[in-house]
């Protein structure tokens, strides 16, 4: 299997950032990581070596990006304006020096964004408003609500709201979401969630799927027995929905 390293300096975020590139073909496959990942996040879980065989076979190529989550919502000295805008900064790392890296060295015409956990939230959050640049939205055990306060869950903004918060919330925007063209785009990505049946944001992801629903927009919401939030789930739901 083809394993890239690639560092450079990111004048939008102000500091490096890695990430890594497993496979030579197909797919191309975004992946951001977890509040605590990184870059060899998924090769850490062992997902890479779960879908070692679509990789070989050029049917997919996972960029693994690296995760500046210490430095937005989960960043406490910082005022939540300034999470949010730390946030948005990273959404344009994503958009303007990765995709075209990706686009440079792969032009195969889908690209999947993919994430669990919190990445799950950056994957539907960048996909969602920019469906022109992505075919799979796949998202496993995501919040995409950071304000809700659910069980040990805080608003990870501490009850501060504003545009950013508003644009980068995908179950607040897509309600109000009537852009013909926008929904053209999301119509025709293919939309998988999956979530345990005990986890803690299971009613978030059930507004979220009837939301898209409302809008004329398919998903499948896959439910599973148990919180499912962990490495060894992601690696079956990996095999499964990659």
């Amino acid at each position: 299997m083809r394993r890239e390293y690639h560092c450079w300096y990111s004048h939008r975020l102000q500091r490096n950032m890695e990430l890594l590139v497993f496979g030579h073909a197909g797919a191309k496959v975004m992946v951001l990581p977890t509040r605590d990942g990184s870059f060899h996040e998924y090769e850490d879980l062992s997902i890479v070596q779960g879908l070692a065989e679509k990789i070989d076979a050029g049917q997919l190529q996972l960029w693994c990006l690296d995760n500046v989550a210490a430095e937005t919502f989960y960043c406490a000295w910082r005022h939540p304006a300034d999470r949010i805008r730390r946030h948005a900064r990273y959404e344009e790392y994503v958009l303007n020096e990765v995709m075209p890296l990706m686009q440079q060295k792969n032009p195969h015409p889908c690209t999947i964004a993919r994430g669990c956990s919190l990445g799950a939230f950056q994957a539907a959050s960048v996909a969602f408003r920019h469906p022109q640049y992505f075919q799979k939205l796949v998202a496993f055990s995501g919040r995409y609500d950071l304000t809700l306060n659910i069980e040990a869950f805080q608003d990870l903004l501490g009850g501060y709201y504003d545009e950013n918060v508003y644009f980068h919330t995908p179950s607040h925007f897509l309600v109000n979401l009537n852009c013909d063209w926008h929904l053209a785009h999301l119509r025709r990505m293919d939309i998988v969630m999956v979530v345990g049946n005990e986890d803690p944001f299971l009613n978030n992801n059930r507004q979220l799927s009837d939301i898209l629903h409302g809008k004329g927009v398919h998903n499948r919401l896959h439910i599973w027995d148990g919180r499912a939030h962990s490495g060894k789930y992601w690696r079956r739901m990996a095999s499964l929905y990659v």
